[in-house]
C-alpha cells in the first residue's frame, strides 16, 4: 500500500508545555498470564503474587496479550471497587524494540482535555470553555464540546490506539466498532448544522504516522471517508508512556 498523507487530516504542532497525566500511586510491575472476558486478566506481580485485574479495554489488544508480557498495574483501595488492580501499561515490541503502551481507554479524554487547555493544539486555540460527557446526537454523549465567543460550539470526540502491526505505524480500530462509526456520522451531522467537529486519534505510545485498519472493520472505515467529505476534521496524536504518567508528545500525519 502507498501512503498517501491527508493534509486535511493533521495540523501542527503547538509548542506548549503539557503536564502529563501523572498515575496516582506508583505502579506495580507484573506478567501477563491471560487476559479473558474482555475485561478481567490474570497477573502475577513481581512478588510472586497472582491477583485478577480491571482490564479497561474492550478492544482485540492485538499484539499486546503475549503471555508472560510484562505489565504495570495500580491500585486503588476506593469502597465499591470489585477489583482493587487495574491493567494500565504493557510492554510491547512492534518491530522497534520494546516499548510501554498504555491500554487504559478510561485516560485518553483527560489527557486530551489537559493538552487542550495547556494550548498544546493550533487547531482548538480560541475557545474558552470546556466541558466533557455533553449529551449531543442520538442518545449519545460527546467526550468534549469547546465553545467560545464568536466561535462554532466544537464537538470532540476521542478515541484510544494502542495496535501497531507495521513499525511506526499506529491503527484504529483493532475490532469492530458499530459505536465508533456511530460516533463519527454524529460529529458529520454536527457539522451539517453549522458546528465544528474533530475526531482525536489518541495514540498510547510512540508513532510516526496513523492509519486506519480498513480490513478489520470497513464500515468504520467508510464512515469515517464520509465525514472527511463531510466536513468532521481529525487529529492523531502520540503520546510518552512510562510507569510515571502519560504525556501527549505530537501530532502525527493521518495515511489513508
Amino acid at each position: 500500500m502507498d501512503w498517501q498523507v491527508e493534509t486535511p487530516f493533521s495540523g501542527p504542532v503547538h509548542k506548549a508545555i503539557v503536564e502529563p497525566m501523572k498515575f496516582e500511586t506508583p505502579l506495580t510491575p507484573g506478567r501477563l498470564l491471560r487476559r479473558y472476558k474482555r475485561f478481567l486478566a490474570d497477573i502475577r506481580l513481581d512478588t510472586g503474587e497472582e491477583i485478577t485485574a480491571h482490564c479497561a479495554n474492550p478492544g482485540a489488544m492485538l499484539g499486546l496479550l503475549a503471555q508472560n508480557g510484562r505489565v504495570w498495574l495500580s491500585r486503588s483501595d476506593k469502597p465499591g471497587r470489585k477489583l482493587p488492580w487495574s491493567w494500565e501499561i504493557v510492554e510491547a515490541d512492534f518491530g522497534r524494540g520494546p516499548e510501554h503502551v498504555g491500554i487504559n481507554t478510561a485516560h485518553p479524554n483527560a489527557i486530551v482535555a489537559e493538552a487542550i487547555r495547556a494550548g498544546f493544539f493550533e487547531q482548538f486555540r480560541g475557545y474558552g470553555s470546556l466541558r466533557r460527557e455533553v449529551k449531543y446526537g442520538q442518545n449519545s454523549r460527546v467526550d468534549i464540546l469547546l465553545e467560545g465567543d464568536g466561535l462554532p460550539p466544537l464537538y470532540v470526540e476521542v478515541k484510544n490506539v494502542h495496535m501497531m502491526r507495521r513499525p511506526g505505524i499506529a491503527e484504529f480500530p483493532d475490532s469492530v466498532t458499530v459505536r465508533g462509526a456511530k460516533h463519527l456520522r454524529e460529529l458529520a451531522d454536527m457539522v451539517g448544522q453549522g458546528h465544528r467537529a474533530i475526531m482525536v486519534y489518541l495514540i498510547q505510545m510512540s508513532a510516526d504516522a496513523f492509519t486506519l485498519a480498513g480490513d478489520i472493520d470497513p464500515a468504520y472505515a467508510a464512515a469515517f471517508r464520509d465525514a472527511q467529505a463531510r466536513g468532521v476534521e481529525a487529529l492523531a496524536v502520540s503520546c510518552n508512556v512510562t510507569p510515571e504518567g502519560i504525556v501527549v508528545a505530537g501530532n502525527v500525519p493521518i495515511s489513508i
